[in-house]
Order: structure tokens, then sequence, then C-alpha cells
């Protein structure tokens, strides 16, 4: 069967429609109906069947789509040992990332990308749920994305665990509780939360009822959230190693005692693309980047 046209059923099950896949792979629809149906032909049994307006994979697509994603990761591991016996991961690689995580990792990490000939990182930053970051594997080799607790893999992406990063209660340089080293949940009680409810997850779930968070300011973006807590308008719980800079002289950070409240940031990967080479190294260059910025947060915690 011909390698190009499992490709494009792959890219069927991963996107869900033709016009999908002719849009990804600057196809028209009635191209990449055509050669879906001579991999049918190829096959000898149908790929495809009719459910409502649109299509779906039989059983036998679904098992050949299997079958394509092994070829797809054995021919990138082939060219990957060829790479490395060349000592050469030059190319292409695209990164897609949330923001704050973006605005931590890749300046460094682009420098770090400059030391390496023939490389090049073109990256994005998209802010997103985490089921519609795993959907971007199908348009970037690397994304990064943070969530409450630690996807699995599929048997088509991978996820790489690279941060643990805690999250502490912001509150204003005036606040009451500025002064302590750390809080508990008891002690802010009655307070005004400021902040996206889903980052609260990992401590709502474990709070007694007179201790639950009610959420005044429904903010999503993170700096946002920052500059109404510096204004003293309200306490938040961020992300450490993400913080900004902007207002560090009017916000301070407390460690929140006794609960876990944490955040797992992640690399999701096509697992075929997780084999080239020049993917690879981008991989240890954000490990390289993600240690850094761990450690430069612990300095200054000393500080």
């Amino acid at each position: 069967m011909d390698a190009t046209r499992l490709n494009l059923l792959r890219e069927f099950a991963e996107r869900g429609s033709v016009a999908a896949v002719a849009l990804a792979t600057h196809q028209t629809a009635s191209g990449v109906s055509q050669q879906l149906h001579r991999l049918e032909a190829e096959a000898g049994l149908p790929l495809l069947e009719k459910r409502g307006r649109g299509l779906e994979l039989t059983d036998a697509g679904r098992a050949l789509v299997v079958t394509a994603v092994e070829l797809a990761t054995a021919s990138n591991r082939a060219e990957a040992q060829w790479d490395e016996f060349r000592n050469n991961p030059a190319g292409t690689v695209s990164l897609a990332s949330f923001p704050t995580g973006a605005e931590m990792l890749l300046p460094g990490l682009l420098r770090r990308i400059e030391q390496v000939q023939g490389l090049e990182l073109v990256c994005s930053d998209l802010d997103r749920d985490l089921d519609a970051y795993f959907e971007l594997t199908a348009d970037y080799d690397i994304v990064l994305a943070h969530s409450a607790t630690l996807p699995r893999s599929t048997r088509s992406i991978s996820v790489i665990p690279l941060m643990l990063e805690p999250l502490d209660i912001a509150v204003a340089r005036k606040h009451r509780l500025a002064g302590k080293a750390s809080v508990t949940l008891s002690e802010l009680r009655g307070e005004q939360w400021i902040g996206d409810p889903y980052s609260y997850f990992t401590v709502t779930t474990k709070l007694e009822p007179a201790d639950r968070i009610r959420v005044r300011q429904d903010i999503l973006d993170i700096r946002v959230t920052e500059a109404m807590v510096a204004a003293d308008l309200g306490i938040s719980l961020l992300p450490r190693y993400t913080a900004s800079a902007a207002h560090r002289g009017r916000i301070v950070y407390k460690e929140l005692r006794g609960v876990t409240a944490e955040r797992h940031i992640v690399i999701l990967q096509r697992v075929d693309r997780a084999e080239r080479l020049a993917v690879k190294t981008v991989v240890e260059l954000l490990r390289a980047e993600a240690e850094r910025a761990i450690e430069a947060d612990r300095v200054r915690r000393l500080k």
C-alpha cells in the first residue's frame, strides 16, 4: 500500500473530515477522496463509512491507521539514525506553546538553537485547553501544554513530562498576609479570589466547605490577574516559575502550606515526528532550558 495514501488515512483519523485533511495537506477535497478510495481498493476492505453528513473510520480503517503510525515512526527513526551517524540534526522544527510557557522558555531555547548549525525553530503561542493541545500535534512537531494532572500518552501521541510547577498564593505587597513565610487555607478564608477557576482544580477538590474558593473575577490571562492582584483587588493562585517580573515589586508569592498545588508542563508529540533527530535535539534543549528556569527560581527565592 502506498505510504502517502496511508498518511492521508492517518490525517483523516486525527482531523475528522476530508475537508480538514485537504486543507492541512494543501490538496483539494476531491483529490483526497480519490486517494482514500484507491487505498480502500488496495486494502480490499471498506475503510470509511457514512455517518450522518460525514464519514467515519470502519474497524478496518482504524486498524490500518495503527499500521500507518507504525510505518511513519519506523521511517522517521531510520532517517534519525542516519542523521545521528552524520551528526547532523539539521532541519526546521515547529513548536506551539501556551503563552506563559513561551514567555518563560522560548527566549533561552532560541538562544541555544542558534548554537546548532542548520537547526531552525518556528514558534507559535496558542492558548488552548488540554484536548486542543493534543489536536495541535497534527500541525506542530512539539506542543508545550499545561495540565492540573499529568496526561497519559496515547498510541499516536507521546507525553513527555518537562516541569512540575508549584502554584503559589499571590497577594499585594500591602496585603495583611504579605509578611508571612507561607499561608494555610484557613488564613485565606473570606478572601476575594481572582483568576481562572480551572487553575484551582487541584486545590478545590481537597477543601473543607468553609474554605471553598469563590472566584470573584473570572480572568483567564495570568498577566491580567497579576495586575489585579498588584492593585490589591484580590488574591490568586499563580504558577511560580512563570510569574512576571513586571509586578515583582508589588506582588509577593507565598507557598500554600498543607495542600499540594501544582501544574504539569508537558511536551506533546506525534510518535513518528518524535523520532526526527532535529526534534529530539530541540526536546533536549527544552529540558536544559526548563532546568535553568527552575534553578533561576531557586536562586531568586534564596535572596
